[in-house]
């Protein structure tokens, strides 16, 4: 693969998860959190492609955001191969636990809401073969070099953030001994600015990048994962862990007004991203104007028939050809865009789960033109609660993302089907060239908040860093409920109000994204994070 000429722009408010180095000739990075930048770019900058640099973007994240993902997780994985022309997902959601029991997320079980969230909702993590594969297919550099960072920041420790202490501090009563003696100190938990040493994940990461993820599925890792499991009544075994494997699966895109958006295709949730766009696109946005009354009506409206798809087909393997050939069409979008009510808002029904945060994204792209946009998570803040003892790992709680009732519907639990994550990692093409990469954390908002993204690029012609930062909105499956974010101005909401939405204030996703210009044969790299959270605080605030 040819290197081009490549200068660096960053759009909006410096920060250092995305700080532009005018010197920089390796790529570009925009992570949740500076030291995970400072990470991916140590691989760049010492000859590492993409693919490399987000191996390193994840373990450090895992380190350094702890609440958000981790080794205990799972994701998706959207790249672009610059040497092939091609666009790929890799899925590390994995499978359900062959012995789970939904039957135990219904009443008349007593702790039934519990084990939505708790042990009984861990699911087979699916990131470390993930990484692996990503590897395997496409990296150049070592594989042990890839966790350097993550082992150093773990075993010297790194600087709590502000938000990383907010959750510590929320969630540090249900910690258990194990995990309170590396997030607290004297039994109260870390504050901002303390320093969080954690030594058993840096001998985990040491582990790994001597033996790979065997220890993990399979060996020493393996074992803790399964005794613990077992003496905690969760449905994971060994046998799933021995049985995950990291898969590559077609994207699925559609066009949008000259430019084609790319996303994870089945087994996913995140098509439903584009079928709002779909919908968005039979109207004339720029004459509405951004986040007026008549622009955020109409995508509120949009976004329950998102949601309804989302909650009626949520994207198995076998629904593939139904979404494409049905859902995925433009008569289906001007149908149901014709039918949306233009003048007041519309009652909402089907059954839902509260959407989380508790989640990462990070984008990569390298000097040859390659691209990887992931979204990470534990599925709620700390995952499960659950700490591998020995391991400083924590596990998932995938499971509060399925559906429970009624028994049977579409995002049920089934032992041993694929998990059909609802991260909406996203890949712009224009012209066959990449043009944008960007995702967000979100769970049911990211579907959303992804494409207000994509709108405030290419109909309002925003940069990336005004594109994230601009105030969005979220609809919460509840009737009429929508989630305002502060910078909407009071009349705008005033008639929102009138058109018989119910607003709540809040705050929406984290959200990073890279746009490549092209001008005069050379590449600039214009990036956007979101300021929301931590990726606005500086290295020297943050380091170890």
């Amino acid at each position: 693969m040819r290197k081009v000429n490549r200068i660096m722009e960053a759009s909006g408010a410096r920060n250092a998860s995305a700080e532009a180095d005018p010197h920089q000739e390796h790529g570009q990075i925009a992570s949740a959190h500076p030291l995970a930048t400072q990470a991916g770019r140590r691989i760049l900058a010492r000859g590492g492609n993409a693919f490399d640099a987000a191996i390193a973007v994840a373990s450090a994240l895992n380190v350094v955001e702890p609440m958000m993902s981790g080794l205990g997780g799972y994701g998706t994985i959207l790249v672009y191969d610059a040497n092939k022309k091609q666009i790929r997902y890799l899925n590390s959601s994995g499978r359900f636990p062959l012995k789970c029991n939904s039957d135990l997320m219904r009443e008349p079980i007593k702790d039934y809401l519990g084990n939505r969230t708790g042990p009984k909702a861990i699911s087979t993590p699916g990131n470390l073969n993930a990484w692996r594969e990503l590897h395997k297919t496409y990296g150049k550099m070592p594989w042990p070099a890839l966790f350097a960072s993550a082992i150093t920041y773990a075993e010297k420790g790194f600087k709590v953030t502000p938000h990383c202490a907010k959750w510590i501090d929320a969630s540090f009563d249900s910690f258990s001994d194990y995990s309170k003696s590396f997030y607290g100190t004297a039994g109260l938990p870390l504050k901002e600015g303390a320093l969080l040493v954690q030594q058993d994940l840096s001998r985990t990461y040491r582990l790994i990048a001597e033996k790979g993820p065997d220890p993990f599925y399979h060996g020493e890792i393996a074992n803790r994962i399964h005794k613990q499991m077992e003496n905690i009544g969760s449905f994971l075994s060994i046998e799933d862990l021995r049985r995950n494997v990291a898969e590559w699966w077609d994207s699925v895109s559609i066009h949008y007004r000259g430019y084609e958006i790319y996303t994870a295709g089945m087994p996913s949730n995140a098509y439903p991203g584009l079928y709002l766009l779909g919908l968005m696109q039979q109207f004339d946005l720029t004459s509405l104007g951004h986040n007026s009354k008549g622009y955020l009506h109409l995508l509120a409206e949009a976004a329950k028939e998102s949601c309804k798809v989302r909650l009626t087909h949520p994207g198995e393997v076998e629904a593939k050809d139904f979404i494409i050939n049905n859902i995925l069409t433009h008569e289906n979008f001007r149908s149901v865009a014709a039918a949306l009510d233009l003048a007041r808002a519309s009652d909402f029904s089907l059954p839902f789960e509260h959407e989380h945060e508790n989640t990462t994204h990070f984008v990569v792209v390298d000097d040859w033109g390659n691209i990887v946009s992931a979204t990470q998570t534990l599925g709620n803040m700390f995952g499960s609660r659950v700490m591998v003892e020995g391991t400083g790992i924590w596990l998932n709680n995938s499971m509060a993302y399925s559906n429970f009732e009624p028994k049977g519907n579409p995002m049920d639990v089934v032992p041993g089907r694929y998990k059909v994550s609802g991260d909406c990692p996203v890949i712009i093409m224009k012209d066959g060239t990449p043009w944008a990469a960007l995702g967000t954390p979100g769970g049911h908002t990211i579907t959303q908040n992804v494409p207000q993204i994509i709108l405030n690029l290419i109909d309002f012609k925003m940069n990336m860093q005004q594109a994230i930062g601009a105030a969005k909105i979220a609809f919460l499956e509840e009737t009429r409920s929508l989630r305002i974010e502060e910078g909407i101005p009071k009349a705008v909401m005033d008639s929102l109000r009138e058109m018989g939405h119910v607003i709540v204030d809040g705050m929406i996703g984290n959200a990073m994204g890279v746009r490549m210009l092209l001008e005069a044969g050379r590449t600039s790299f214009e990036v956007g994070v979101d300021t929301r959270w931590d990726a606005q605080s500086p290295i020297s605030n943050a380091s170890i």
